[in-house]
């Protein structure tokens, strides 16, 4: 009896189950990735919705964003002097950093509330336990196309993003700060490379894929009561915001350790 007690009440036991059930929905969403029947109409229609409530906002959040990195960087390199490299590391700045994660928050907080939203009231009204009696694999049925279409919009708008936010602080730096179109350009073919857009695009992979597995697991796994659904998508996103800031830590020390910078 103590025994059993003890490990009851053991601290941060339920974080850790927690995060192994997370972790064990993850790989069969992976698995499902290649297991058939595929749902492609259940696919294009998650993708159309997240896309439509996600294109807008990104779009009104990138030119801002661009902005302000533009600006910043702006008046910083010019207390140095090195107002030459101001292209290439706002930039930089906005293609490895401020796209992904414009987007990943974005995706997770738009499309990520709404797919634990929907996957939440459908464990609520017992829908999930029905599809499990006939033998229907919820994650199979539900959530893999989901977790798909998150990641596939996430890479579109990633590219959104970074083109949106490259010519807000071009116009900015330009307009604004009196630099010279040329010179711009030209920093940034001196330093820019290709992997930079790389690795851009696999953070926002990357970052879509846990949105959708996140706000899956929530969704399939509400706390109890009428307000169940509620705090399940609040609780989603709460996490999914963590886990990105955590992976874009480790994938950006990676991508730095691996790929030597240009002209080095």
């Amino acid at each position: 009896m103590t025994s059993t007690r003890t490990q009851a009440g053991f601290p941060g036991v339920g974080m850790l189950r927690e995060t192994g059930r997370l972790f064990a929905l993850g790989l069969d969403v992976v698995r499902g990735f290649f297991q058939r029947p595929f749902q492609v109409r259940e696919f294009i229609q998650q993708c159309w919705f997240i896309a439509s409530v996600t294109i807008m906002p990104t779009a009104l959040v990138a030119v801002p964003f661009g902005a302000v990195i533009a600006l910043q960087l702006g008046s910083l390199v010019t207390q140095f002097g090195a107002e030459s490299f101001m292209g290439a590391a706002s930039v930089l700045a906005v293609i490895q950093q401020a796209a992904p994660l414009v987007t990943a928050l974005l995706v997770a907080g738009a499309g990520g509330s709404a797919i634990c939203a929907d996957i939440g009231a459908r464990t609520i009204r017992e829908e999930i336990d029905a599809m499990e009696v006939l033998g229907v694999s919820a994650v199979q049925r539900l959530v893999v196309p989901r977790v798909l279409a998150s990641m596939l919009v996430a890479v579109l708008l990633n590219g959104l993003v970074s083109v949106v936010g490259v010519l807000g602080g071009y116009f900015f730096n330009v307009v604004l700060q009196g630099g010279t179109p040329g010179a711009y350009l030209a920093s940034f073919n001196a330093l820019a490379q290709l992997p930079d857009l790389w690795i851009s695009e696999l953070k926002a992979l990357i970052f879509g894929f846990i949105a959708g597995v996140v706000a899956a697991y929530r969704g399939l796994n509400p706390p109890p009561g009428p307000k169940g659904v509620g705090e399940a998508v609040n609780q989603s996103v709460v996490i999914t915001f963590l886990l990105l800031f955590f992976v874009n830590f480790v994938l950006t020390t990676i991508y730095l350790t691996i790929v030597p910078a240009k002209g080095s």
